[in-house]
C-alpha cells in the first residue's frame, strides 16, 4: 500500500483534479490518497469564521454564496454525466447549508474548526465522485472516523492505527481510498486539526499506521532543491535526504515537510518521496533512513531572526548563570534557535519576538543586553560528523567576505549554522552555492 498526498493547488481546478485522478490510477496499485481543500477555499472559510466571530452573519452569508457559486461552476467541467452532476450539487449544497447553520450559532473555537473542516470534506467528496464516474473502485474514508489527537494535541497513534485498520478491513478490495488531510478529532471528540504540518502530517501518520511501502507528497515543485531558487542561481534537486537532514532543513526554513511530519515516518522507517505534479515522471526527492557519507546536501535560510547577547562578569565560573538565562526564555515561551557562549557572555537567537520586551527587562537584571533584529540563520546540511574533516572549513571559507554574527557547529551531526544580516542573505546563499555545489 502506498500513501499519496496532494495539496490545494494540485486540486485547485477541475482540470487539475482530473490530472490527480490520472496520477493515482495509472499504475493500478492500491493507494490511500490524502487531499487538501481546493486552493483558496480555506482562506474563504477563515473569512467566514471571522465574520461569525465579529457577529456579522450577513458578511458570512455573502462569502458563503460566493464560495458555493465557485464550486457549482466547477461541477459541469468535472463530471460527464448529469446523474453525478446532480448528486454532487446536492452534496455541496448540503455542506454549505451546514456552514450556514454553524454561522447562526454562538461563536466558539470549536465552531470555527468545524467551519474550516468543510473545505477538505468538499474536495474529497468531489474527487471520489469523479473516480466512481470513471469506473474506478474508490471509496471515501472520513478522517474524522479515525484521526484523533490526545489531550496534549499530539496524534493518538494507538487510536489512529486501530480505527484506520478497522475501516480498511471493513472495506476491502478498493483500488483507491480517499481521505481528508489536516482535520481530526480532539480528545473530547470535537472537530479539530493537526496544526503543525497539516495534510502532510496526515499522510505520514497514515503511512506509519499501515506500514506503507512509501508516502508520496505531491506538490508543484521538483522535490527539494539544494538551495533557494528564488534567491540563488544554479540550484538543482536533491535526490536523497536522511530523515535527520530533512528535519534540519525544514526547521531552518527550507520549503519541505514540516519537521513534525517527518517523525512518524522516521520512527517506522517508511520512506517519504517528494514529487512534482507538473512533472510526474521526475524522480523527486526520497527521504529515508539512509545516510550518504561525506556529502553536503543543501543550504536553507530562516528569516526574521533576532539575536540577543547577554554579557556579565557574573557568568565567569558561575554554574547557574545559563540556567537563569534559559529560564527567562522558558517563562515567556520563546524557543531559542542558536546559542554560542564565551567566558562572560552568551548569545542566542529567536524568531518569536512578541515577548521580547519583557525578556530583555528580565535579562537586564543579570547582565548587559544587546539586541540585533533583522538577522537570518543560514544552515548548511549534510554529513557533518567531526571525523569528516574539512567540510566546515569549506563552508566558512565560502563566507569569508560576509560579516558573521554567530556560528553554531557540533550541536548536530548534520548541520552548521551561520547568523548573518538579512541584507547579506542573498550574497551568502550564492557564495555557498558556488563553493559547495558548483562542481556537481
Amino acid at each position: 500500500m502506498q500513501v499519496f498526498k496532494f495539496g490545494g493547488t494540485s486540486v485547485g481546478t477541475p482540470e487539475r483534479m482530473k490530472n490527480v485522478c490520472k496520477l493515482i490510477t495509472e499504475d493500478g496499485t492500491p493507494k490511500i490518497v490524502v487531499l487538501s481543500a481546493m486552493s483558496g477555499t480555506t482562506n474563504s472559510l477563515v473569512e467566514i469564521a471571522d465574520y461569525v466571530r465579529k457577529g456579522n452573519p450577513e458578511g458570512a452569508g455573502s462569502t458563503i454564496t460566493c464560495l458555493r457559486g465557485k464550486y457549482r461552476e466547477h461541477i459541469p467541467q468535472l463530471y460527464a454525466t448529469e446523474e453525478v452532476r446532480q448528486a454532487t450539487r446536492k452534496l455541496i449544497d448540503d455542506i454549505f447549508l451546514d456552514i450556514h447553520d454553524l454561522c447562526n450559532m454562538k461563536f466558539s473555537e470549536s465552531i470555527e474548526k468545524e467551519i474550516l473542516s468543510k473545505g477538505e470534506i468538499i474536495s474529497t467528496n468531489m474527487i471520489t465522485n469523479y473516480l466512481k464516474e470513471q469506473q474506478v473502485k474508490a471509496i471515501l474514508i472520513p478522517a474524522l472516523d479515525y484521526m484523533k489527537v490526545d489531550k496534549n494535541g499530539e496524534p493518538d497513534m494507538h487510536y489512529i492505527r486501530e480505527h484506520l485498520q478497522r475501516l480498511l478491513n471493513a472495506n476491502p478490495g478498493y483500488d483507491v481510498y480517499i481521505t481528508q488531510g489536516f482535520i481530526c478529532r480532539n480528545a473530547s471528540g470535537q472537530v479539530d486539526n493537526l496544526q503543525r504540518g497539516g495534510s502532510d502530517y496526515t499522510a505520514t501518520l497514515i503511512g506509519a499506521s499501515v506500514r506503507a511501502e512509501e508516502v508520496q507528497i505531491w506538490t508543484d515543485i521538483d522535490g527539494m532543491h539544494n538551495n533557494d531558487p528564488r534567491f540563488v542561481v544554479g540550484t538543482s534537486p536533491v535526490r536523497q535526504l536522511n530523515f535527520e537532514e530533512s528535519a534540519e532543513l525544514a526547521y531552518f526554513g527550507a520549503k519541505i515537510l514540516h519537521p513534525t511530519c517527518i517523525q512518524p515516518a522516521r520512527i517506522t522507517g517508511v520512506p517519504v518521496r517528494l514529487k512534482n505534479t507538473m512533472d510526474p515522471h521526475a524522480p523527486g526527492t526520497i527521504i529515508n533512513n539512509e545516510m550518504q557519507e561525506g556529502t553536503i546536501k543543501a543550504v536553507a535560510a530562516k528569516d526574521n531572526i533576532t539575536a540577543v547577547k547577554i554579557v556579565s562578569s557574573r557568568m565567569l565560573l558561575a554554574s547557574g548563570f545559563l540556567c537563569k538565562v534559559f529560564s527567562i526564555f522558558d517563562k515567556y515561551k520563546t524557543p531559542i534557535d542558536m546559542i554560542t557562549t564565551s567566558e562572560v557572555g552568551v548569545s542566542v537567537t529567536i524568531d518569536k519576538t512578541s515577548r521580547l520586551a519583557a525578556i530583555v527587562e528580565r535579562l537586564k537584571k543579570i547582565g548587559t543586553v544587546q539586541v540585533d533584529p533583522d538577522m537570518c540563520i543560514i544552515c548548511v546540511v549534510g554529513d557533518l560528523r567531526s571525523e569528516n574533516t574539512g567540510f566546515e572549513t569549506i563552508a566558512t571559507d565560502a563566507l569569508r567576505d560576509i560579516p558573521l554574527r554567530m556560528i553554531s557547529y557540533g550541536g548536530s551531526n548534520h548541520n552548521i549554522s551561520f547568523l548573518v544580516s538579512m541584507s547579506d542573505k542573498q550574497r551568502a546563499l550564492q557564495a555557498l552555492q558556488d563553493n559547495l555545489f558548483a562542481k556537481k
